[in-house]
């Protein structure tokens, strides 16, 4: 890559936390993109630093509008170039489906320092939603309808102590960086694990919302003095199961009615339960939890909080 100026002079040029924040993809993302891929290939300073001019903001964007088509980012080069009405390869057999069983294999054998390393990998080369979507979303259901027939407990909490590390390190900053409104994530009582509630931490905390996650899950009746006394502006449930009756019929739009805050559903769950919970004041966002996540602030304008 050659560091020697490719615009005419007066072409403005910005630096990589400024095409971050324009182009929603983080630092170390934008990086790897460059060094792995060569996708792109922004200017440097004599220190070596990076500038990007409006054209490479646009290679960006249209590498994103690719990745959100489910192409594998190791496909994107070839694509680039292509007319916009070219239509999506189908997917790679030896990538995408192959990353997620490395990852069901790694996690299977309780490989801890492997698991880190293709979390930290997925993060780092894909937007968090499609690293959710194509990657950790599928895996997840995956193990959960293994699980469902054969338990395997050992590696359910090793996989849930192992992402509890992580996106616990992960809010703790983020929390500290935003203003955005609370949410409390809260796991429902059928659920034998948090997994969707980290994935949903996750994304939230990646759309600049804060967010607070318990040990242990709080009852229905417990809810509106957790609101109170945390000053939270949501309650979010998640859950990977179909939940009982009682609680999905009665308790739960019952408890909706008690909370100065809007509550909703995402995971599993919302698929299962839509049309029990259409008609209540539970707010069902889905079972793909980066369009959950993004259904949060018209909701929460609509309820007056933003």
């Amino acid at each position: 890559m050659s560091t020697k100026a490719t615009h005419p002079p007066d072409t403005p040029l910005y630096p990589i936390r400024e095409v971050s924040r324009l182009t929603g993809v983080n630092s170390v993302t934008l990086r790897a993109w460059e060094r792995r891929y060569g996708l792109i290939c922004p200017e440097r300073t004599p220190k070596g630093h990076r500038l990007y001019a409006q054209d490479d903001i646009i290679r960006i964007e249209r590498i994103l509008q690719w990745l959100n088509r489910g192409v594998p980012v190791s496909q994107v080069a070839d694509l680039l170039d292509q007319p916009e009405t070219v239509e999506a390869p189908a997917p790679d057999a030896g990538d995408w489906a192959s990353q997620r069983q490395q990852l069901l294999a790694t996690i299977e054998a309780i490989d801890l320092p492997k698991l880190e390393s293709l979390y930290q990998q997925s993060l780092a080369l894909y937007p968090l939603s499609t690293a959710v979507n194509e990657l950790w979303q599928p895996v997840i259901a995956t193990l959960e309808a293994k699980w469902a027939i054969e338990p395997d407990a050992l590696v359910r909490r090793a996989l849930e102590a192992f992402l509890r590390s992580q996106v616990g390190i992960r809010l703790h900053y983020a929390n500290q960086a935003t203003r955005g409104p609370l949410i409390l994530l809260n796991a429902m009582p059928d659920d034998p694990g948090p997994l969707w509630m980290l994935m949903t931490a996750l994304m939230a905390s990646e759309q600049g919302y804060r967010v607070q996650l318990l040990d242990h899950s709080l009852s229905l009746e417990d809810l509106p003095q957790a609101v109170t006394r945390l000053h939270c502006s949501m309650v979010l449930l998640t859950s990977g199961q179909r939940e009982s009756d009682e609680f999905i019929r009665h308790a739960l739009p019952r408890a909706a009615t008690t909370l100065s805050v809007p509550i909703g559903v995402c995971g599993d769950v919302a698929r299962q339960r839509d049309a029990d919970l259409r008609d209540s004041d539970v707010h069902v966002l889905g079972d793909d939890l980066p369009q959950a996540i993004a259904r949060l602030r018209p909701l929460l304008r609509e309820s007056g909080i933003l």
